[in-house]
């Protein structure tokens, strides 16, 4: 056992307190025994004395022998306000004080006792007290401390060597009681901790609380909990490490698909057909995107998304487009469109990455109310202040459900409906960050659902932004 353990240090403590506690007990038992024996030779002072009220005249031998008996010089007696001096012999010294027991204080005993432990040799003193019986007004007796301080030391080392054997054994049975009731399961935490450290992906290693303190078994939940957070963030990492490898896979042919798909576009648009004039522009820029986001994929190396390439955007024209493309996808369901921005509204963003932040929030809101089952409307919005720009899609729909709110902008912690990842308002509320901007749920519920982008017009710190 080790000073510096919890059980070591525990142990030293308890015994430097118990021996306090004894030191405390024993000033007061020290003076108690002083004031009984001072007392005891008053009684027996006054017992002495008797002989001679019982024959007024007695021998000089018979005197010294009761004085002896007595331990005492002389004793004087008084009775019905006559001081007597009962019985007396040669005071071998001066009387150096006088202590009165009549109704002394418990300070007063306490220093007393202690002035006879630290005064060395013995001096005379003259004690004062009450008869035994009411045997008279009071009684005093001169007598030496010699016997008394031996009497005293020696009581005094019989205390302090039970004391020492009571600390002793009181720290031994707390020094038990400890280590079983908080050693043990502490060391049982700390041992399930480094278990866990050397391999966190393995559930069987997360602790089970069992202590049976109950900060101990708080501890243990709190640190249980902690855990299973962890080697779920563990398994989740991997397998966002897995979907990317996958995806940039994917990306990759995806891409060379899409370049063919680009060639053919290029060509329909040297075709005459006046529908197809119209439609190849847009099927052009979609396919466009399409690559440049394959490209951006593959050239993604890190958990984040590429700083944006800011640029003098005309908002309605990618509003436009957003809505087209969501217009050809909603089908056959009752779903409309409408747009509210000023057709001169100029703000400076990345226009890819604005097209894919209103194209994820506008996809979220049709998938939403096409799941529904009911018709809706999707509304999009732009006004311009002295600050910042603020762009609004709003839409009719279910509103989002309470697991989507708790895990708002986090990937794969539940999608707005079944079956979604929970990666569009993800990937818009970053590409909003990278442009230092913010992007705000401002109302969700069963009329509806609208977010806000929030764009500023200077240069904000990303920090500041996220915050």
């Amino acid at each position: 056992m080790s000073v510096n353990s919890l059980s070591g240090r525990f142990l030293i403590l308890t015994t430097v307190f118990v021996m306090l506690a004894e030191v405390l007990i024993f000033v007061p038992s020290v003076a108690r025994f002083r004031q009984d024996y001072l007392l005891l030779k008053l009684e027996k002072a006054q017992i002495a004395s008797l002989a001679l009220l019982a024959d007024d005249m007695i021998d000089s031998d018979l005197e010294r022998e009761l004085l002896e008996n007595a331990g005492v010089y002389n004793v004087v007696l008084r009775r019905d306000e006559v001081r007597q001096l009962m019985l007396s012999s040669e005071i071998p010294s001066p009387v150096m004080a006088t202590y009165d027991l009549r109704d002394p204080g418990a300070l007063e005993l306490i220093r007393d006792a202690l002035n006879v432990l630290i005064t060395p040799g013995s001096q005379i003193i003259r004690v004062i007290g009450n008869p035994v019986r009411e045997a008279g007004l009071l009684i005093e007796v001169t007598t030496e401390t010699g016997p008394l301080r031996a009497e005293m030391i020696d009581y005094g080392l019989r205390i302090l060597v039970l004391s020492a054997v009571i600390s002793v054994v009181t720290a031994l049975l707390l020094f038990l009681a400890v280590r079983r009731f908080l050693v043990r399961p502490i060391k049982r935490v700390v041992e399930a901790m480094m278990s866990y450290a050397e391999a966190p992906e393995d559930a069987r290693r997360i602790i089970e609380p069992s202590a049976s303190v109950t900060e101990l078994r708080d501890a243990e939940t709190a640190l249980a909990a902690m855990q299973r957070q962890l080697s779920g963030a563990l398994r989740q990492k991997e397998r966002l490490a897995q979907l990317g490898g996958a995806v940039a896979k994917i990306s990759h042919d995806l891409r060379n698909i899409l370049t063919t798909a680009q060639l053919f576009g290029d060509r329909l648009e040297r075709s005459e057909d006046p529908a197809v004039k119209r439609a190849a522009p847009k099927l052009v820029n979609s396919i466009a995107r399409a690559v440049n986001l394959c490209e951006s994929t593959l050239a993604f190396g890190k958990a984040e998304e590429p700083p944006p390439t800011l640029d003098r955007v005309r908002l309605a024209d990618i509003v436009c487009d957003v809505i087209e493309a969501e217009r050809l996808a909603s089908g056959e369901h009752d779903l409309s469109f409408s747009e509210d921005v000023p057709g001169g509204l100029v703000l400076r963003a990345d226009p890819e990455q604005l097209y894919r932040v209103i194209g994820n929030l506008a996809r979220n809101a049709r998938q939403a109310i096409i799941a529904s089952g009911e018709p809706g409307e999707i509304a999009v919005q732009a006004e311009e202040t002295e600050s910042e720009w603020v762009i609004r899609i709003r839409d009719t729909g279910p509103g989002l459900p309470e697991k989507a709110r708790e895990h708002l902008y986090q990937p794969f912690q539940g999608g707005a409906r079944k079956g979604g990842f929970g990666l569009g308002l993800a990937i818009a509320s970053e590409l909003v960050r990278g442009h230092g901007g913010r992007l705000m749920l401002e109302a969700t519920g069963p009329n509806g659902t609208s977010f806000a982008i929030h764009l500023p017009k200077v240069v904000v710190h990303l920090d500041a932004a996220a915050e």
